[in-house]
């Protein structure tokens, strides 16, 4: 196992445990006692954890991982959410892609497709996700709009004023939402309420909302209101969804895409 490999599967053990000894690390991933330690401490020289007397805690009371170290978790399902909520998207439309690894994985399956290699744009794509830029700008049939902000470091997503004064000024076809909660009575939910609010004024620009979001996240609550459930038009999920949870969001009027 590489090291980045390694900081990945330990960052996400202290995240659901909140707390990791050593030897249960080491144990965990199958390598020394003493690269567990070193692992920690170099960890917490980048303040991703707090370093303890035989172990590690996580950094902070509310704590989220940072994009560039959430492993490939539910990948398989995520790819093909994002397969399928690319295909919901015609040629030529204006498309929002808030930030997260579901709506990465949307942007690569639209830089895949066969029917936008080309076009005047093929795509307008409006984001404030840094890394989402990053891999559609080579694209040159692609029109992307940034929205300017403050860069947040745990999801790479742009926030604040800058941001709201971009999107206050634009219209788009259709905002896909990347969320950590979906639920039917507490709506769309994100970390940090400046994240969300930047994720709600782009579905308010949009024509219609898509939440894209593997099952794990359905049924869930989270600090920070994104929408309502019923201002979302669709959902896409994987089949590995609650079947109540799942009729429950069509109840509140919602098309649900379950792959």
């Amino acid at each position: 196992m590489s090291r980045d490999a390694r900081w990945k599967a330990l960052l996400e053990l202290l995240v659901e445990r909140g707390r990791l000894d050593v030897e249960e690390a080491a144990a965990e991933l199958e390598v020394s006692a003493a690269t567990i330690r070193r692992d920690f401490d170099q960890l917490a020289e980048q303040q991703m954890l707090v370093r303890t007397r035989g172990g590690a805690v996580v950094h902070g009371v509310s704590y989220e991982l940072p994009l560039r170290y959430k492993t490939a978790r539910h990948a398989s399902e995520k790819q093909r959410i994002a397969k399928a909520v690319a295909g919901l998207i015609a040629p030529g439309e204006a498309v929002g892609l808030t930030g997260g690894t579901t709506t990465t994985e949307v942007a690569r399956a639209l830089a895949t497709r066969g029917d936008l290699t080309s076009g005047t744009p093929a795509l307008t794509v409006v984001t404030n996700a840094l890394n989402i830029a990053n891999e559609l700008a080579v694209r040159p049939q692609f029109k992307i709009v940034v929205t300017g902000g403050v860069a947040r470091p745990q999801s790479y997503e742009l926030i604040g004023p800058l941001a709201d004064g971009v999107l206050s000024q634009i219209t788009i076809d259709v905002a896909v939402l990347g969320v950590v909660a979906f639920d039917v009575t507490h709506g769309a939910a994100a970390h940090d309420e400046a994240e969300a609010a930047i994720n709600r004024l782009l579905c308010e620009r949009a024509e219609r909302v898509v939440v894209a979001a593997d099952s794990s996240k359905l049924g869930q609550r989270a600090f920070a209101r994104i929408c309502a459930a019923d201002t979302v038009d669709t959902l896409v999920t994987d089949t590995a969804a609650d079947t109540d949870t799942v009729r429950s969001f069509e109840e509140a009027g919602l098309r649900v895409i379950a792959v």
